[in-house]
């Protein structure tokens, strides 16, 4: 078996959960740098922008470059670019629709090529499904940028961008295309950007089926971490087993010291 040379890791769930630093995220990321080990993190939340998250984990004492941090709005805009097609109407946070900054066309008016649906909490309403739902008739195409079912947020389990991609799929009859985790695609930006192949690389994180299941379709390991979002009977019903579960980020260096990953020549 090829040795795993680089890691592909989630941020909310596996190195924080809400403004809870996981124990040992911070030592883990040092061993990685130490020891030479490429890794990019690979995250579906969308309620922020990546400015946002880099200033976010350097609050938690995690310093990861923008660079480092692949989320759904880079695969999409790079999506909507190559199509030539920019105009979008958006049902994310503020925060996260600067990522669009540009490729975003006002929100009103007619010629809307695309939905773009990310975690936009509260900004969900009625009345922007409503009208995501008059532009996907009219003939935009629906775009994901990710199709979580639910995340750990501070004060428990809440609703992800799934649901509500569902929703408008349902009501117009649109298949959406997911930009973020499980897709492919997305997996192969940061993999490109290793300059690494599947086989070289892990993913760590803390959803069966986004995480572990995006990575094995992509020929990656996973290696599912008991944090975050993390539910026994949810793993029990997968179709798809991780390579390594483990209780946390923090036994990855002691792995990589046993060679519970395969030994390889650095």
């Amino acid at each position: 078996m090829i040795a795993i040379k680089g890691f592909l890791i989630d941020l909310d769930g596996v190195l924080y959960t809400g403004n809870r630093l996981i124990d040992g995220a911070v030592e883990a990321i040092d061993f990685l740098r130490d020891n030479e080990y490429p890794f990019r993190c690979v995250s579906n939340s969308t309620r922020k922008c990546r400015r946002t998250l880099v200033n976010h984990l350097v609050s938690l004492g995690l310093d990861i470059p923008e660079s480092k941090i692949f989320t759904p709005p880079l695969a999409a805009t790079a999506h909507m670019k190559k199509s030539g097609r920019t105009a979008c109407y958006l049902l994310l946070t503020d925060d996260a629709a600067r990522d669009f900054s540009d490729v975003k066309t006002p929100d009103t008016g007619t010629g809307t090529d695309w939905v773009v649906i990310g975690d936009a909490g509260d900004k969900i309403t009625y009345e922007r499904m409503n009208t995501a739902f008059r532009f996907l008739v009219e003939g935009a195409e629906l775009l994901a940028l990710e199709n979580d079912r639910y995340w750990m947020a501070a004060d428990g389990l809440s609703l992800s961008a799934g649901p509500f991609a569902c929703a408008l799929e349902y009501a117009s009859g649109k298949k959406a295309t997911v930009m973020g985790k499980p897709s492919t695609a997305f997996f192969n930006l940061a993999l490109e950007d290793m300059q690494m192949r599947p086989e070289e690389v892990a993913m760590i994180g803390d959803d069966i089926t986004t995480d572990i299941g995006g990575a094995s379709r992509a020929g990656m390991r996973g290696i599912l971490v008991k944090t975050g979002k993390y539910r026994s009977d949810t793993l029990d019903a997968a179709a798809v087993k991780p390579t390594f579960i483990v209780d946390s980020i923090a036994d990855v260096p002691r792995m990589v010291q046993k060679g519970s990953f395969g030994r390889s020549e650095r």
